[in-house]
């Protein structure tokens, strides 16, 4: 049986008296597309922080491809093939788009500047914004923005993509050319974990779907059976069953 690319067993986090990751056990395989939903404040972005390493676990273990990092700093993490996107874009706006790929792909992937450039030419291409290389990061849309905010992550040279609600404020024909960007990246063999609350979005991607409430895995399975579930009808869209 293949070994997981993320591993995560008995993960538990809380502050003070608030739990908000209780026992949760999630794992991927590599080049696989896993889509997270849940009501705002289930711990999504905690899982986030956990697995990046942003927070650290207070109880459970975290593995990636077979190494435990449940201790490991997320600086570590990245250059060990972790990329993580945040919900609000915060580029190097004095910088160009190719400058600023240019640090993730220094600093994170430590490559040499020869390899750099070209990986950050290749990443450009990747995310559509080869024809934007040298604009102020500052003077992007919206979209432009978050496929920026994607290609910084995989400057890094991942393994793992962790998308936290990218598609968030965009109106429908950027949301589905964003899409369209995110399969691109997907078919390239980078592992996606997808926070999202835009689920027709997140369905055009993933192959399996997991559900969180307070901070509890709720269903976990192909994602259309999962939304069929009454359960995540009631909790997540508000459903009545």
């Amino acid at each position: 049986m293949q070994q997981p690319l993320l591993q995560m067993s008995d993960v538990h986090k809380s502050y003070g008296s608030v739990k908000v990751t209780d026992a949760m056990s999630l794992d991927l395989q590599p080049g696989e597309a896993l889509g997270i939903i849940g009501p705002n404040g289930a711990g999504k972005s905690t899982l986030f922080n956990l697995i990046a390493g942003g927070v650290a676990a207070d109880k459970g273990s975290i593995h990636f491809e077979g190494r435990d990092v449940t201790r490991v700093p997320v600086f570590k993490r990245c250059q060990q093939g972790i990329g993580r996107s945040h919900q609000i874009p915060h580029p190097f706006v004095k910088m160009t788009v190719f400058e600023n790929l240019l640090v993730g792909a220094t600093f994170g992937a430590g490559l040499s500047e020869k390899d750099a450039s070209q990986w950050c030419a290749q990443t450009l291409e990747l995310t559509g914004l080869m024809r934007k290389a040298n604009v102020l990061a500052g003077s992007l849309t919206l979209l432009d923005r978050k496929r920026l905010e994607m290609a910084r992550a995989l400057s890094t040279q991942p393994r793992l993509l962790l998308l936290d609600e990218i598609a968030g404020g965009l109106t429908e024909p950027e949301c589905l050319a964003l899409v369209e960007t995110i399969q691109g990246i997907h078919k390239s063999g980078v592992a996606i974990i997808w926070i999202e609350h835009i689920v027709h979005a997140l369905l055009a991607v993933v192959s399996r779907l997991t559900v969180i409430n307070f901070g509890a895995k709720l269903a976990e399975g192909e994602p259309r059976s999962v939304m069929a579930d009454p359960r995540v009808q009631d909790i997540y869209m508000g459903i009545g069953s």
